[in-house]
């Protein structure tokens, strides 16, 4: 049974991501309410309540947002950290000690034939982390919410069917923005965001022949337009030998609209 995904919202305004493999359905992050939640995966036509469980990446709000509500509601188990498990908890309302699993740094689980691998990024959270995903031969990577792309991830993610990768600004438009300084260097510095510059030069390193398809994810509202973050990776990949819109294609991401459901 082969893996398919979707990135049912993508952005400071909230980020959720559905990946599955038969009766397996994960939802990693919950950063919506729960109505927005049910409705992105209603545009999938997935049903809540079929789903296996949450993976949590990190705690800040735009990720968890709805994600106690989520799991009261269809009575799912949430993985993630001991750190971020400390962070979120009292955000989260009422669960049960059933509910509550660990999901440890650099380690690897197994649900439903998926082998789930967690890597560390820097972004200024308790203890942050994000996933691969493999399943028989086939491999697809979730990484945003990351400062700088370190030679540790990039080996990770590596040999990629597909990547959700980080995209959020546009250096000179956050520059001459309306952000107060401070914002801004949180966003341009180690434990911030990753650049549309910084993201193409990254991909330069990872792409190799299995890559199918990237998606640019977490485009700031305020800092980026999706045309400028697929031009500004487009270009630097293009220089550098690889055929986008042949071998390798670029999708955008949405606040607010599932990506359709793709088959690795």
């Amino acid at each position: 049974m082969t893996m398919q995904f979707s990135v049912l919202a993508s952005g400071s305004t909230g980020n959720a991501f559905y990946i599955e493999s038969g009766e397996e359905k994960i939802l990693v992050d919950a950063g919506l309410s729960g109505k927005k939640i049910e409705g992105l995966l209603e545009q999938i036509q997935v049903n809540p309540s079929d789903l296996s469980r949450i993976l949590v990446t990190h705690e800040h709000s735009d990720h968890i947002k709805g994600l106690g509500i989520m799991a009261r509601r269809y009575n799912l188990p949430i993985y993630a950290n001991e750190k971020t498990w400390n962070a979120m908890e009292s955000h989260l309302g009422k669960l049960s000690l059933d509910q509550k699993f660990h999901f440890n740094m650099e380690e690897t689980q197994n649900f439903g034939g998926i082998d789930v691998e967690s890597f560390a990024v820097s972004h200024d959270a308790a203890d942050p982390m994000f996933y691969t995903f493999c399943k028989d031969g086939k491999k697809v990577s979730l990484v945003t919410d990351l400062g700088y792309v370190s030679e540790r991830i990039k080996k990770t993610v590596e040999a990629s069917d597909a990547l959700v990768f980080e995209s959020n600004h546009d250096v000179s438009m956050l520059r001459m923005g309306r952000y107060p300084w401070n914002i801004k260097r949180r966003i341009l510095g180690d434990s911030g965001h990753v650049s549309n510059e910084d993201c193409a030069l990254a991909l330069t390193d990872i792409l190799d022949d299995c890559t199918k398809r990237v998606y640019l994810a977490h485009l700031s509202l305020d800092n980026n337009m999706k045309d400028l973050a697929r031009m500004s990776v487009k270009n630097v990949l293009e220089e550098r030998g690889f055929e986008i819109g042949r071998r390798i294609e670029l999708h955008d991401t949405d606040p607010v609209t599932a990506t359709p459901l793709y088959k690795v």
